[in-house]
C-alpha cells in the first residue's frame, strides 16, 4: 500500500475554530513561549545546568496534536521537550523544580531538561539519544494493543533523527503489526547545526514510509488549527486499527540547537522573516482580534501567564536540592 499524498499546504484552509478554542491554543502557546524564556534566563544565570533545548518556535505542534488527543493517550519525544510536558498538562512548578535540579521536580532532580516523565499524563520522556524514543514510542502503542484498548501513542522526532536506522526498523515493525502509533516528524530545518536540504536527497521525509505502506501527510506547523487537523485525521486512521501514521510538520525553532549553540550557520534575516511572517502565536492572536476578542482580552492572558512562569521559577528557586541518598532510588523496580 503506498503512502497517500494528503499534503496540507502552507496557506491552505483549516477548519474553523470558536473564539473559545482559539482563546485555548493562544494560552497554551504562550505559556511553552514564556516558560522557554524564562528556562533561557535562569540557564544564563547558572540555575540549568546541562543540556538544555529550547521549544521557542515550534509551540503550535504540540499544541496542535494535544488538541486532537484524548485522555489515555501516550506521548514520546526527544530533548526539545518542556513544550510537550506542558502542553499534556504537566506542572509547570514541577517542570521547572526538575530543570533546576530540585527535589520538587518530576524526577525528583535527578533528570534535569532531557529525562523527566509522568506516569499520570503518559508522558514517557524527553530522550538523549538521536532516534532512540522512536522504537520505544513503537513499544508502548504495542503495549496498548496488546491490552486491547483504543488509546493512540504519539511519537517526535526531528528532521535530523529521520535519518537514523533504528526509525525505519520501527516503520517496518508498527506497519506489520498495524501498531496505533502516530510518528510526528516535527521538521524544524536544522538538525543540529546541518540543513535539511544538506542532509537529505528527498523531497520529504513522511514519504519514506511508503516503503513499509504507511501513510501520512505534510502539514504547516506554524498553523495551529493546521496541526489539529490533522491530527485529527491520524489519531482516527490509527484509532480505527489501520496502523501508523506519519505526520512531517514544518516548524521552525528560533532559538539554536542548545543553549550553547550560537547558531551561526544561518543569517538573523531568515530567523527575523520567520517571526515576522508566519510566527504561530502571532497568527492565532490576529484570528481572535480580527474576530471578537479584544486587546485587554489578550494582555489578561499575557498576565496570566508571565504570573504563572514567575511563580513557576521562584517554586524552583526555593525547593531544596535532592538529598544524596536520592542516588541509590528509583534504580530497581520490584516485578
Amino acid at each position: 500500500m503506498a503512502a497517500r499524498r494528503t499534503t496540507t499546504k502552507r496557506g491552505a484552509k483549516t477548519s474553523n475554530a470558536s473564539k473559545e478554542e482559539l482563546l485555548t491554543y493562544y494560552r497554551e502557546m504562550l505559556l511553552i513561549r514564556r516558560f522557554e524564556e524564562k528556562a533561557g534566563q535562569l540557564y544564563g544565570m547558572g540555575l540549568i545546568g546541562g543540556f538544555c533545548h529550547l521549544y521557542i518556535g515550534q509551540e503550535a505542534v504540540v499544541v496542535g496534536l494535544e488538541a486532537s488527543a484524548e485522555e489515555g493517550d501516550s506521548r514520546i519525544t526527544t530533548y526539545r521537550d518542556h513544550g510537550h510536558m506542558l502542553a499534556c498538562g504537566m506542572d509547570p512548578k514541577g517542570v521547572m523544580a526538575e530543570l533546576t535540579g530540585r527535589i520538587d521536580g518530576y524526577s525528583k532532580g535527578k533528570g534535569g531538561s532531557m529525562h523527566m516523565f509522568s506516569k499520570e499524563k503518559r508522558f514517557y520522556g524527553g530522550h538523549g539519544i538521536v532516534g532512540a524514543n522512536v522504537p520505544l514510542g513503537a513499544g508502548i502503542a504495542f503495549a496498548d494493543k496488546y491490552r486491547g484498548n483504543d488509546r493512540v501513542t504519539f511519537t517526535y522526532f526531528g528532521d535530523g533523527a529521520a535519518n537514523q536506522g533504528q526509525v525505519y526498523e520501527t516503520y517496518n515493525m508498527a506497519e506489520l503489526w498495524d501498531l496505533p502509533v502516530i510518528f510526528v516528524i516535527e521538521n524544524n530545518k536544522y538538525a543540529m547545526g546541518t540543513s535539511v536540504q544538506r542532509s537529505t536527497k528527498s523531497p520529504s521525509l513522511w514519504e519514506r514510509g511508503a516503503a513499509y505502506g504507511i501513510e501520512g501527510e505534510e502539514v504547516d506547523g506554524m498553523d495551529v488549527l493546521a496541526v489539529k487537523a490533522a491530527g485529527e485525521r491520524a489519531v482516527e486512521y490509527v484509532r480505527a486499527g489501520k496502523g501508523p501514521y506519519i505526520l512531517e510538520v514544518m516548524t521552525y525553532r528560533y532559538r539554536g540547537h542548545s543553549m550553547s549553540d550560537p547558531a551561526k550557520y544561518r543569517t538573523r534575516d531568515e530567523v527575523q522573516k520567520i517571526r515576522e511572517e508566519r510566527d504561530a502565536i502571532e497568527q492565532v492572536r490576529k484570528r481572535l482580534l480580527d474576530g471578537d476578542a479584544t486587546e485587554d482580552e489578550l494582555k489578561a492572558i499575557d498576565k496570566e501567564i508571565k504570573e504563572i512562569v514567575n511563580e513557576a521559577a521562584e517554586f524552583a528557586k526555593e525547593s531544596p536540592e535532592p538529598p544524596i541518598d536520592e542516588l541509590y532510588t528509583d534504580i530497581y523496580m520490584d516485578a
